[in-house]
């Protein structure tokens, strides 16, 4: 299980961006994190092409079957949908790990028992304004 944002262990951050131009305002070989959406295409498409690492936070299982074609490096779903994204995942033999938002430790126990690719507390995750 891998995890990001957690106080124990040091991890890479994702960088939650909107718009092309925020891009020039992240760190270099950063990880994006964009929501999916119609009106993230462009952005979405636009790191792909680039070969930009992609963290598409996914609401539901079209959107997480999506987020692997686009070559997304990481899937992030909310809890509720865990289970069986990462049975998609599994069966499909996605490359983008899955991973949880969670807000507390005491999380981490059920979705490893679960099965998860990995975690990710909101902490992890900085705003790019452009």
């Amino acid at each position: 299980m891998i995890f990001f944002g957690h106080k124990f262990i040091e991890n890479e951050n994702f960088y939650h961006i909107s718009s092309i131009e925020a891009i020039l305002n992240t760190p270099p070989s950063s990880t994006l994190y964009i929501e999916f959406s119609e009106m993230n295409l462009d952005i979405i498409n636009h790191a792909a092409l680039n070969s930009m690492s992609i963290a598409i936070y996914a609401q539901n299982i079209t959107q997480v079957v999506y987020a692997s074609s686009l070559s997304a490096s990481y899937i992030v779903v909310p809890r509720d949908l865990a289970k069986s994204a990462q049975n998609v995942a599994e069966n499909y033999l996605f490359d983008a790990k899955i991973l949880v938002l969670i807000e507390e430790e005491g999380e981490i126990e059920e979705l490893a028992l679960l099965g998860l690719d990995g975690t990710i507390f909101p902490n992890a995750i900085i705003k790019i304004n452009s």
